[in-house]
């Protein structure tokens, strides 16, 4: 009978472990009072670097929003876009869509220097990246919405993953819900999200051929954004036009009034209204600002979601652009 007992015994214990361990993961899931007592100054240390360097530069606020974007779509919210390459580790900088473009990565290097000196070891790049765009998106003017945090930081990259992970200017309204889908986030998630390029510049590369090649753009508005992307391709490839005509510098609408008035700077984003099945979330968001507003800050904690990595995967790093 003792031996029949054990032989029970022994399958229960197995559940039992299993069951600690589902609740050990669950457990570990983001929150937006990780740092409550482990770092009670974040908030106001992350706050006041993002506004410095905002008032010096008012285009940082869209670097650091976009710095969140190829993180999460990459492998999930880690902050691997912030891996230097070394002799020996090839990481996500000099991915296409982020090489020459990707920038506020000193930026963030301040942060989270400030941060050490508050709470050292304690808090990881990858909620820094988080924090910082969200405060960006405020400090321009747009909504604010309470950050989930408890991220960790990878140890790798991948620039095949950033290649093939971020939906290109040159993307299809089909390409663009796909990519999307990929990740978790919904075709209204997607028009919310693309929201954010009512601030921030875009490079002549990478709008030459809406403006020169395609007919869904106004013409004067063509005609206004040549002046600064000449042809042939190779010349002025790095000069500078806003996603935003109307109020670049501004968290607002404004950007989908301008797609409704064949205004979008990319094909990417005239792509949201071509007569295409986001036509109709565009002109709601266009008359209606505070529904895009709680739409996009929706869609920002959910893309804050994308596989994180908590417990005790990943690390904290001591340095956002290397391992420790």
């Amino acid at each position: 009978m003792a031996s029949s007992s054990s032989f029970i015994a022994t399958p229960t214990m197995s559940l039992l472990l299993l069951l600690l361990l589902l609740v050990g993961s669950s457990s570990a899931q983001l929150s937006t009072t990780f740092y409550s007592n482990s770092c009670p100054k974040l908030a106001s240390t992350v706050k006041s670097v993002v506004q410095s360097a905002i008032s010096k530069e008012k285009r940082m606020g869209a670097s650091l929003v976009r710095l969140f974007f190829h993180d999460c779509f990459v492998n999930g919210c880690d902050g691997s876009i912030l891996l230097d390459d070394t002799s020996s580790f090839t990481g996500e900088k000099n991915a296409n869509p982020n090489r020459n473009s990707a920038r506020g990565f000193d930026v963030i290097d301040n942060i989270k220097t400030a941060v050490e000196k508050v709470c050292p070891g304690v808090v990881s790049c990858a909620d820094i990246v988080a924090t910082a765009a969200r405060d960006s998106v405020v400090t321009l003017g747009g909504p604010n919405w309470n950050v989930k945090l408890g991220r960790r930081d990878s140890k790798t990259a991948s620039q095949s993953a950033a290649n093939n992970g971020i939906p290109p200017p040159t993307s299809s309204l089909s390409n663009l819900i796909s990519k999307f889908q990929g990740v978790g986030l919904s075709t209204k998630d997607m028009v919310a999200l693309s929201g954010a390029h009512t601030i921030g510049q875009a490079r002549c590369t990478n709008f030459r051929a809406h403006i020169y090649n395609e007919t869904n753009i106004d013409t004067s508005f063509a005609q206004t954004r040549k002046g600064n992307c000449p042809l042939p391709s190779g010349s002025g490839d790095n000069n500078l036009a806003p996603l935003d005509i109307q109020t670049p510098t501004s968290f607002d609408n404004n950007y989908f009034k301008n797609l409704i008035n064949t205004k979008g700077l990319l094909h990417s984003d005239q792509q949201l209204f071509n007569g295409g099945s986001t036509d109709s979330l565009v002109r709601s968001y266009s008359s209606n600002p505070s529904t895009f507003n709680s739409d996009f800050s929706a869609a920002m904690i959910k893309m804050g979601d994308i596989s994180p990595l908590t417990g005790s995967s990943g690390e904290i790093r001591k340095n956002c652009r290397k391992t420790n």
